[in-house]
C-alpha cells in the first residue's frame, strides 16, 4: 500500500496515465509524517497527546507534492515540509484539538438513535434551517444533543442534504481498502495547440480551491481571483496571514453577479481563462448563465488557442443528485473514514487534524489541473472533498508500524505543533485589478475576432 510520498506520489502519477515520470524520493513512514505534519497534534482531545491515524494523511499531502514537483518542471522545487499545509491554519488562528468539537469550531459530533452524526453549522444562516432539519420549534441552540438523539442519523443525514446543511455520519467508510479514483474526467474537445504558461481564473473561496490556485501560480500560472463585490471570499474576513498565503500570488478582480454588465464581465473572464477553478454546487453557475461543459467545447473553436481545463470542487461530486450537496472540509473528512482512522471503536469520536479534506484537495486538485493543462485541455475535472479524502482513507495502513495505538509523547516520533509559512507579500485588496484585468481581457478578445 502506498504509504510513503514517494509511492503515493508513484500512484498518482499512475492514475493520471504519467507512470514513467521520476519522483523525487521520500521514504519518510506515514506515522513520522503524521508526528511532524501538526496533524497529529491537532487530533484527539486536549487533555490527552494528539492521535495517530491509520490513513496516510501527511504522506497522501506530501506524495500530490511530490507528483506536482514531477510535472511542472521542478518550478515547485523540493519543500520536505509540504506535509504541513495540513496544520498551517490552525497555527496561524491559534487551533487546538477539541476532541468531538472541530478545531475551528464550526462542526460537532452527536449521538442519533442509531449512530453518530457530525454537523457543521459553519454559516449563521444554517441556524435558521434546524427547526426544519429536525421538524420540531427549537427552544434554543445551545444544545442540540436531546433533540438529536430522538431522530435516525439517516433521516437526519437525508434532510441536511435536502436543506443544505453539511453533515455526514462517523463510521468506518465501506470498502475502505478498495483503492477509488480521486477525480473524474470529461473529455470534450481536442486541442493541438502546445501549452503555454495558463491563464488561471480562481472563482473558489475559503480554503481548498484558493490553495489550489496559490499552487498553480508557484508552478508558474498567472492566476486571477475573481469574487463577487457583493459577497467576497469569507476568508477575508479572517487571519490575514492565512489569507495572504493562499491569495499574494494572485490578481484581483472584482465583479456584481448581480447586474447583467457583471455577468458579462464573468462571461468573458470565463472565456479568456485557460483554467478555470471553482467551488459552487453547478446550479449556482448555471443560474448565472455559465455552462462548465460548454464554455470547454467552445475553446475548441477559437484559432491558435490550446484547451480550456475546468476544475470543479465541489463537496461530493458534480454528478447526481449529492452534487448540491453541501460540505466542508471536517464534516467531508468525517463522511469519508479520516476520523473512524483516528479511533475506530477504540473511543468516542474526535476530528481528524483541522478541515482535512480542505488542504488534501487543494494540493490534488492543483496536480490534476497542471496534468491536464500540460495534456492539452479540452476538459472538464470533477474533484471532491469527499471523493479525495476517500481516495486517502483506501490507503489505510495495514502495517502493525503504522496502526493507532494508545499515544504517548514518548513514541517513535515527536509529535509537532503545526507550523506556517510565510507569505511573501500581501494579498491584493479586493477588485486592486479589475479595471487592468478587464481591458486585457476585452483586448484580448477583440484581437481573437478581429
Amino acid at each position: 500500500m502506498p504509504l510513503t510520498p514517494s509511492q503515493y506520489a508513484q500512484a498518482l502519477l499512475a492514475s493520471l496515465n504519467l507512470p514513467n515520470l521520476p519522483v523525487i524520493k521520500d521514504e519518510r513512514s506515514a506515522t513520522q509524517l503524521w508526528a511532524q505534519s501538526g496533524g497529529q497534534w491537532l487530533t484527539g482531545y486536549a487533555s490527552s497527546p494528539g492521535l495517530r491515524c491509520r490513513a496516510p494523511v501527511a504522506s497522501a499531502v506530501q506524495g500530490a507534492w511530490l507528483a506536482l514537483q514531477a510535472i511542472s518542471d521542478n518550478a515547485l522545487g523540493h519543500n520536505s515540509a509540504a506535509h504541513q499545509l495540513i496544520g498551517e491554519r490552525a497555527a496561524i488562528a491559534g487551533l487546538g484539538r477539541q476532541g468531538g468539537v472541530s478545531a475551528g469550531g464550526a462542526c460537532r459530533f452527536y449521538r442519533a438513535q442509531d449512530g453518530i452524526l457530525a454537523l457543521n453549522l459553519a454559516r449563521p444562516d444554517d441556524l435558521d434551517l434546524l427547526p426544519a432539519w429536525l421538524e420540531k420549534e427549537l427552544p434554543t441552540v445551545t444544545d442540540l444533543k436531546p433533540f438529536i438523539a430522538t431522530k435516525s442519523c439517516d433521516g437526519l443525514l437525508q434532510r441536511a442534504q435536502l436543506l443544505g446543511l453539511a453533515a455526514a455520519r462517523w463510521s468506518p467508510p465501506e470498502q475502505a481498502k478498495v483503492p477509488v479514483n480521486w477525480y473524474s474526467v470529461q473529455h470534450l474537445a481536442v486541442s493541438q495547440v502546445p501549452p503555454r504558461a495558463p491563464r488561471v481564473v480562481d472563482l473558489s473561496s475559503l480554503w481548498a480551491g484558493p490553495l489550489c490556485g496559490a499552487l498553480l501560480a508557484d508552478c508558474g500560472a498567472r492566476v486571477v481571483k475573481v469574487e463577487s463585490s457583493q459577497r467576497p471570499d469569507g476568508a477575508r474576513f479572517g487571519p490575514s496571514q492565512f489569507y495572504d498565503l493562499l491569495h499574494h500570488n494572485k490578481q484581483s478582480v472584482a465583479v456584481d453577479f448581480k447586474t447583467g454588465v457583471g455577468r458579462h464581465q464573468l462571461r468573458q473572464l470565463l472565456d479568456w481563462a485557460d483554467i478555470v477553478i471553482e467551488a459552487s454546487r453547478p446550479r449556482a453557475l448555471q443560474q448565472l448563465g455559465m455552462d462548465a461543459e460548454a464554455l470547454v467545447r467552445s475553446r475548441s473553436e477559437m484559432a491558435n488557442q490550446p484547451g480550456k481545463v475546468w476544475l470543479s470542487i465541489t463537496g461530493y461530486g458534480r454528478q447526481g443528485p449529492q452534487a448540491e450537496w453541501i460540505a466542508y472540509g471536517d464534516d467531508a473528512g468525517v463522511a469519508a473514514g479520516l476520523a473512524w482512522a483516528c479511533t475506530g471503536e477504540q473511543g468516542p469520536p474526535v476530528f481528524c487534524a483541522d478541515a482535512v479534506a480542505d488542504p488534501l484537495t487543494g494540493i490534488h486538485g492543483a496536480l490534476a489541473a497542471w496534468a491536464f493543462w500540460q495534456a492539452g485541455g479540452g476538459v472538464v475535472l470533477d474533484t471532491s472533498l469527499f471523493g479525495v479524502s476517500r481516495y486517502c482513507a483506501s490507503f489505510s495502513a495495514a502495517k502493525a508500524d503504522d496502526q493507532p495505538q494508545e499515544p504517548t509523547e514518548q513514541n517513535r516520533f515527536t509529535v509537532a505543533e503545526p507550523q506556517a509559512r510565510q507569505a511573501k507579500s500581501k494579498a491584493a485588496a479586493l477588485g486592486e485589478h479589475t479595471q487592468t484585468v478587464m481591458a486585457e481581457v476585452t483586448s484580448a478578445q477583440a484581437s481573437d475576432k478581429g
